[in-house]
């Protein structure tokens, strides 16, 4: 049942927040009085409406989520069986486990120079980058709630005839879809960190492409546009994530 109070309760917060958030923006912006440091967020405002109308922040918009969803959708497929595997099937657990413990600590901006050899210039090497951000958290949540599955729910799969393909289906995956779904939020999270990243570096299109050419023309406010919006981008596809993990990953949570 859905409890309306709550969220008015919940919009009304928000807007509060945003609110105070927009008004110490305004006061440190008048304090500094320079739009190149910090623009006051009428300017920005009226950047994004101009960028809006010319059509490039759209299609900036178009190629950085492409980027960020397709990145996200390979780590999502390689991460969630691997790791489930993993947890159990020991051998396969022990022959990975120094193989991910060695390259978990890698930070995805090291990756971006090969990434650069290995697929050029353009979305490859964009998905390479955000798929690599958010498998580990994707993949370190997801064993986690396979390691966390109770040894009798297994017992008595077994007991009644369950095989390897049943086990994993009937009682790994259904166990650690909660963990699996939290290495969804935070994986999402690192795919719009990374492709930022990527886009600065090894791409002629999306958010961070046009992030990185304005600044280079000291058009801060322009730059504060790009921000501003892969931060609501990410906020609703977070909020997408909440509802379809509540109402499909784990429908039993809101019980």
């Amino acid at each position: 049942m859905i409890d309306w109070d709550d969220i008015a309760r919940r919009a009304v917060f928000a807007v509060v927040g945003i609110g105070l958030f927009v008004a110490l923006w305004f006061i440190a912006s008048i304090h500094l009085h320079s739009d190149v440091l910090l623009p006051e967020p009428t300017v920005v405002f009226r950047g994004f409406i101009d960028l809006l109308r010319d059509g490039s922040l759209l299609k900036d918009v178009g190629a950085s989520l492409k980027r960020v969803l397709g990145g996200f959708a390979i780590a999502s497929l390689l991460a969630i069986p691997l790791s489930l595997l993993m947890a159990s099937v020991r051998p396969l657990d022990l022959l990975m486990s120094p193989v991910i413990s060695f390259l978990r600590p890698i930070p995805p901006i090291a990756w971006i120079p090969i990434a650069i050899l290995w697929f050029g210039i353009g979305d490859p090497p964009s998905y390479f980058i955000t798929a690599i951000a958010s498998f580990f958290p994707i993949f370190i949540n997801s064993y986690a709630g396979g390691k966390s599955v109770q040894p009798q729910h297994i017992y008595a799969a077994r007991s009644l005839g369950a095989g390897p393909r049943a086990l994993f289906l009937r009682i790994y995956l259904p166990s650690a879809m909660p963990m699996i779904a939290t290495g969804l939020r935070v994986g999402l999270g690192q795919s719009w960190m990374a492709v930022v990243t990527a886009e600065l570096i090894a791409a002629h299109s999306g958010l961070g492409y046009m992030i990185q050419a304005n600044r280079l023309a000291l058009e801060t406010g322009l730059v504060l546009v790009g921000m501003c919006v892969i931060g609501l981008l990410g906020a609703l596809m977070s909020l997408g994530l909440g509802v379809i993990e509540r109402h499909v990953l784990i429908p039993w949570k809101q019980n």
